[in-house]
């Protein structure tokens, strides 16, 4: 797909690998809508694309909650036509042990409230905007790509019930909607990174961060651009639907 003047809507795009994905399109003459809960950070994202001539407009809202994510996508619309494009990059994690036991005596266990939380917006969030984003494709009569964004963790990771089980229905997602939308014009791709540097990496404690490094065959965290490169491939590649791109310096988990 030519990204030239096409309206690119990104979830999560106020910062880190969203914000990567924003000027990687832009420079290639996406027009992009910044979707994410904070105003400020939008704010701040959109000036800074715009100091380096890319167009972006910022919209508040909560992918999780069906209402906000129909009338963010339609102000989209109004304000800046038919979306071509999507990125599904909002995401959070509650890390933690289904049940964590000493001595045969259940000391925690993962609540509900935490798998709801991650579900509802890594999962039931890609499902809302996908299907808006879709109907607005399909409306306007001309072709899309949705990218949405998973996990190495989808294979499975400890400590991550609620996030891998998330990240593998968003690759679920993703075949069954290259195969039911292809019909449209609309093609549907992945990505699957693995460690980032990123503001949530770099939370992280010093002698977990160097051991995740280590067990990185390349021996680094990847950069956001490495993903942002993925996204925009998987953009301008016509034949490319339907599958994963993994980009994980050769981590498998």
């Amino acid at each position: 797909m030519q990204l030239e003047g096409a309206v690119v809507a990104i979830t999560g795009g106020a910062r880190g690998l969203g914000l990567a994905m924003a000027k990687e399109l832009g420079k290639r003459g996406a027009r992009l809508a910044l979707i994410d809960m904070q105003g400020d950070s939008l704010d701040d994202a959109v000036n800074a694309l715009k100091d380096v001539d890319i167009e972006a407009q910022a919209f508040i809202a909560d992918v999780a909650d069906e209402n906000s994510v129909i009338e963010t996508f339609a102000e989209i619309r109004e304000r800046m036509g038919a979306l071509y494009g999507l990125v599904n990059n909002a995401g959070i994690t509650r890390d933690g042990l289904l049940v964590k036991a000493k001595a045969g005596r259940v000391e925690s266990r993962m609540s509900l409230e935490h798998w709801k939380q991650v579900v509802d917006v890594n999962l039931t969030g890609v499902f809302l905007c996908g299907r808006e984003a879709a109907s607005q494709m399909i409306e306007a009569g001309h072709e899309g790509v949705i990218v949405n964004i998973s996990s190495i963790s989808r294979a499975g990771n400890m400590g991550q019930s609620n996030y891998a089980a998330a990240k593998a229905g968003v690759v679920a997602l993703t075949v069954t909607w290259a195969k039911e939308l292809a019909r449209y014009g609309i093609r549907v791709g992945a990505v699957a990174p693995g460690f980032i540097e990123t503001e949530m990496t770099a939370s992280m404690r010093p002698e977990i961060l160097e051991r995740i490094t280590k067990g990185v065959p390349l021996g680094r965290l990847g950069q956001p651009e490495a993903i942002a490169d993925s996204v925009r491939y998987i953009f301008e590649n016509a034949y490319f639907s339907g599958r994963v791109i993994e980009c994980d310096g050769a981590l498998r988990i």
